[in-house]
């Protein structure tokens, strides 16, 4: 009997094997449009002293995932004093009032969880992650951290030494020239314009400037508490939270009002880096913000430009004509502004003739309609990326901490997918007219000027500016 239904069932398989339509191999599968993505279940509370909570459910695997957020960041940088709040993020596990850095390493290790500080343009955040049943001692420490980080200054000498280095080193590295460039001419007077501190700023770095930094700026009225994971009950960790947070006190923060995003204008710059034997080039503008209409459709140009291998200026500046080894579109979004830029690196010989044909295609992304294929491929990859970066714990976090800093709409990480794939060949023709083309862009080139100069003077007049000395090699 048993042989007898094997041969039966062989026999159905090769007479279906025989009978299916035969593959098309000469054209590519279609993608089906991805499923919207579900948020986990959030619960959202306040503690009195103004602290925000927000709980994310997900226990797939038993962690938490945690991150403090401040609004505060770069932008809150004194005139005099750029790079200060990446300072005070980097300092703010040195040590507090009861606990040396030592000890919180070892703590730390002991019940094996992560914690780190950083800063951005718009905000100070505090991030860890830990199995859920140390997660009140995991708290108990960035809670001591976010009200008593100390700054020694032992650890102070030794920072600003390492940050000596790291500007050494930033500003030997054309690439870091050329965004520290474009920022700087794009954004002029508003605080996006830094992107770290000036050598003068790190010799006055002061223990009571990093002090005063944390009590403006971290207090629980400026503060969000994100939770992702295998929480335990919402009642215990409210709990937890009242004891090590209910205490502390809000304060009034400071007036904020930024010089106003400058407009967009034309811009051309030369960054003398004697023996380099490549320019660096950045050109681009301030963009849409998160809150635009043309948000949606301004990334899907960026993509289709510049977003990955399969994107116009990959296939034609390195694959077609052998200019450079990279060309690709950057976007940041901040609070207030973003910005969109196309950034490679050619060889002198062709600097000039590689960045008139980057510019042919920021111009010709605004004179003609994307092809159906384009936007169908940069909707797949636009999609997929987003999706795997929301896969784990952390990226949900970061996620809910961009929306929350930046104040988007609490459907957002849930409509996404919906709005790149209503995006239309129409809507990205027009926000690259206002958002790519090059007739009010910066463009910023590294290099060499003895070589450079010349051929570049028929883009325009370019305005000559010195590397730092520590840039030149």
């Amino acid at each position: 009997m048993k042989t007898t239904l094997t041969f039966i069932t062989l026999a159905c398989a090769a007479t279906s094997l025989c009978t299916a339509q035969p593959l098309d191999r000469t054209k590519p599968p279609v993608s089906p449009d991805p499923r919207p993505y579900k948020l986990p279940p959030i619960t959202d509370s306040k503690l009195p002293n103004g602290m925000s909570i927000m709980l994310a459910e997900d226990t797939r695997v038993p962690l938490v995932t945690v991150r403090l957020v401040f609004p505060s960041g770069n932008r809150r940088d004194p005139r005099d004093l750029p790079g200060l709040a990446a300072s005070m993020a980097g300092m703010l596990t040195q040590g507090t009032r009861t606990r040396t850095y030592q000890q919180i390493a070892e703590q730390l290790d002991g019940m094996g969880a992560s914690l780190s500080a950083s800063s951005g343009a718009d905000q100070i955040t505090l991030q860890g992650a830990v199995l859920s049943d140390k997660l009140p001692a995991l708290l108990d420490i960035m809670a001591d951290i976010a009200r008593n980080a100390s700054f020694p200054e032992s650890e102070l000498t030794l920072h600003k030494q390492n940050r000596k280095q790291q500007f050494a080193m930033d500003h030997a590295e054309p690439a870091y020239l050329a965004t520290e460039t474009f920022r700087k001419a794009t954004f002029k007077e508003h605080p996006y314009s830094h992107i770290g501190p000036t050598a003068e700023a790190i010799e006055k770095l002061s223990q009571k400037a990093l002090i005063d930094y944390r009590d403006t700026f971290l207090v629980p009225n400026n503060a969000t508490m994100i939770l992702v994971g295998s929480i335990p009950s919402k009642a215990s960790v409210l709990k937890t939270l009242t004891t090590l947070f209910g205490s502390w006190q809000q304060k009034t923060l400071p007036a904020y009002k930024p010089s106003a995003v400058p407009a967009a204008d034309k811009q051309l710059v030369l960054v003398n880096r004697p023996g380099s034997v490549q320019a660096d080039i950045e050109i681009g503008r301030t963009a849409a913000l998160h809150s635009d209409a043309d948000y949606f459709p301004q990334m899907m140009a960026s993509v289709i430009l510049g977003g990955g291998t399969n994107s116009r200026l990959f296939m034609d500046i390195r694959e077609k004509r052998g200019y450079a080894y990279d060309a690709h579109t950057e976007r940041n979004s901040f609070d207030e502004a973003g910005t969109l830029a196309a950034v490679t690196q050619i060889r002198n010989e062709v600097a000039a003739e590689g960045l008139t044909a980057v510019i042919e295609h920021l111009d010709r992304m605004g004179k003609e309609p994307v092809s159906a294929e384009e936007l169908r491929d940069a909707k797949n990859l636009a999609n997929g990326m987003y999706l795997m970066r929301l896969e784990p714990q952390s990226g949900l976090a970061d996620q809910l901490v961009t929306m929350q800093v930046q104040h988007l709409p609490k459907d957002y990480l849930e409509t996404y997918t919906t709005k790149v794939n209503s995006v239309e060949p129409e809507q990205i023709q027009r926000a690259a007219k206002k958002y790519i083309s090059s007739e009010n862009s910066t463009v910023v080139v590294v290099g060499d000027a003895t070589i450079l100069a010349q051929p570049l003077e028929k883009l325009g007049k370019f305005t000559l500016v010195q590397a730092p000395q520590s840039g030149q090699q």
